[in-house]
């Protein structure tokens, strides 16, 4: 996969040259097909799926009556919390150095027009660089990431695409990560994050490294490295709720700026967009944030169920996968799984004339109800046969279920799981279905 700078894209000027992200797109194309009483199989939504736990109700119930806006930061005890929150994963912050806001997604907006410039983004890597980008008037840079590395940009690569941008007239001042990543759910090694740091560090380059998925490791004694650890002086942290208590709907993140003359220009220029955009977060939000940063015992052991819960489910999916013939990794955080179905091209085109992820992932949605997203989403327009997939909505229609599944030993036994799983198996076996014996068993191989 080659580097792709996007370098004969003009320049976007209006938000209204950015279309829809495809996961919205795609979940409301699943909820037409369900209004319609057609079954569906929810594998393209990145939403945790998950309960609100009681306490984080109750929280938010005590925060209700504080309805001023509040410092733009956010408010003195979240940034206390956030703070101690990175400092107990090896991240010493300084509260004045954090800023919440809205979500993810406008903290990193206000940032990237704080930077300037162009980014480069990891491919395969979350939609919203690429359309963010764009939207702040830059154009990405998309570098390949390592098999395995997934959310980490190949150094060297980035030391090529960034020198030769330059040398073109273009302005490049940051680089992204994603850690654990977002599609591929790669934990990226110390020595890929070491890498990336030092790299960075030559190139002059800010890095901003997106954190959201950290505590949703599946195997506890994986360590998520940051490059904070390595450059601290350049590195900018965002996280959020949205993952690790599934709090999407709160729309709560946070923001961790380097102390350093480059982390304390940014604040002055993140608070001025902030104030513009947000004013601050909902101040009830806030303060059920500051008591979940502050993890109480009853938290962790939320979150320590949520992530078994995702592990067990991903590892069966991916399971079923590579039986039906997909090339993927066992992810080991969060509940994505990016499958490669190159395998399969020379059938695919033969028999239902599908050549792209693009052609693949449509005739999934429009045949079997599957909802997935190929992989020019998240590579930049390259259109392989891939698509990311998402196990988040598969725990249950109910809380009542998605108890259960928190609760179960094995969550894969319970029958509306196991219903999902076996219907995946049904669709590729269905897909297959004009194979000979020995094409099908080299499909399954």
């Amino acid at each position: 996969m080659s580097v792709s700078p996007e370098l004969s894209r003009p320049e976007l000027t209006s938000a209204m040259s950015v279309p829809v992200p495809p996961t919205l797109a795609l979940n409301e194309a699943l909820a037409e097909k369900r209004r319609h009483g057609l079954p569906v199989l929810p594998l393209g939504f990145g939403e945790a799926g998950l309960p609100v736990h009681p306490a984080l109700r109750e929280a938010l119930a005590i925060g209700s009556s504080r309805n001023a806006y509040g410092p733009v930061a956010g408010t003195a005890e979240l940034r206390e919390a956030a703070a101690g929150y990175w400092a107990r994963r090896g991240l010493p912050s300084d509260p004045e150095l954090v800023v919440a806001g809205p979500g993810s997604k406008p903290l990193l907006y206000g940032l990237l027009l704080a930077l300037g410039g162009d980014i480069v983004a990891p491919s395969p890597g979350w939609v919203s660089y690429r359309a963010q980008s764009r939207l702040t008037g830059h154009r990405p840079i998309h570098v390949p990431t390592v098999p395995g590395q997934g959310g980490v940009p190949r150094p060297d690569l980035v030391a090529d695409a960034v020198l030769a941008a330059r040398a073109a007239g273009r302005t490049v001042r940051s680089v992204v990560v994603t850690t654990p990543d977002n599609p591929t759910g790669d934990v990226a090694s110390r020595s890929s994050v070491e890498q990336i740091a030092h790299v960075a560090r030559e190139l002059d380059l800010a890095i901003v490294s997106n954190e959201i998925y950290r505590d949703l490791v599946h195997d506890p004694t994986t360590f998520v490295h940051s490059p904070a650890e390595f450059a601290p002086e350049r590195t900018i942290v965002t996280t959020s709720l949205s993952k690790s208590l599934a709090l999407c709907g709160w729309r709560l993140g946070v923001m961790r700026l380097p102390d350093s003359p480059l982390g304390r220009s940014l604040l002055t220029d993140v608070l001025g967009v902030a104030s513009e955009m947000w004013s601050s977060p909902a101040a009830p939000v806030q303060y059920a944030a500051a008591y979940a940063f502050g993890e109480p015992e009853e938290l962790t052991e939320r979150i320590e169920r949520s992530r078994r819960l995702h592990g067990a489910v991903v590892r069966a999916l991916a399971d079923r996968l590579q039986r039906a013939g997909a090339a993927l990794p066992t992810p080991r955080a969060g509940f994505y799984l990016y499958p490669d179905f190159g395998g399969w091209s020379g059938y695919l085109e033969r028999e239902h004339g599908i050549t792209t992820g693009r052609q693949l992932a449509a005739h999934l949605l429009d045949v079997y109800g599957l909802g997935g997203l190929p992989a020019a989403d998240f590579e930049g327009g390259h259109d392989a046969l891939r698509l990311r997939l998402a196990t988040s909505l598969l725990y249950g229609d109910t809380d009542v279920q998605r108890y259960a599944a928190l609760a179960a030993d094995d969550p894969t036994r319970l029958p509306w799981i196991r219903a999902h799983l076996d219907r995946l198996d049904e669709i590729f076996t269905d897909l297959a279905r004009h194979a000979d014996p020995v094409e099908a068993r080299r499909l399954a191989c």
